[in-house]
């Protein structure tokens, strides 16, 4: 199955997939670009920013797990977020935790948060619809890992 096939299959884990992929970017950007700030509270959420990169890194492309030296505590912990339902909480929680930047005025993590929500607005409507989770293959889904290895 190409990229433009997956987009054309109309299941939304594979929507939710990518813009988790945009997320990764936003968020090591915008982490590190608010760590610079004089605000006490954009200093930790864009701590807590970066460090949701790395962890939606390794959700959303699976295939890391198997070429990067993690712990296994570490990998049980991401394995839990193999359901839509389970993806659509966490990037809530993310999404939450990054509006509440907005307490003490407004900044760029801002777009952290809206891209996190939307993500997280794809998987609640792919497990709405009761669709099963579809790793895009381009991202090292299903069959990509066994192809290397």
């Amino acid at each position: 199955m190409t990229l433009s096939e997956e987009f054309r299959s109309r299941n939304f884990s594979i929507y939710g997939q990518w813009t988790g992929v945009v997320c990764i970017v936003l968020c090591f950007a915008l982490g590190i670009a608010n760590l610079f700030t004089t605000n006490v509270l954009h200093i930790i959420l864009s701590a807590v920013c970066l460090a949701s990169a790395f962890v939606i890194l390794f959700i959303e492309i699976p295939f890391l797990l198997r070429i990067c030296p993690t712990s296994s505590k570490f990998d049980s912990f991401i394995r839990r977020f193999t359901t839509n339902w389970m993806r659509a909480a966490m990037y809530t929680i993310l999404s939450g935790l990054q509006w509440a930047s907005l307490a003490t005025g407004a900044c760029s993590l801002i777009a952290a948060a809206v891209f996190l929500i939307i993500a997280a607005l794809f998987y609640a409507l792919a497990g709405l619809k009761s669709q099963e989770f579809v790793g895009s293959k381009t991202l090292g889904g299903a069959g990509v890992a066994q192809m290397i290895v």
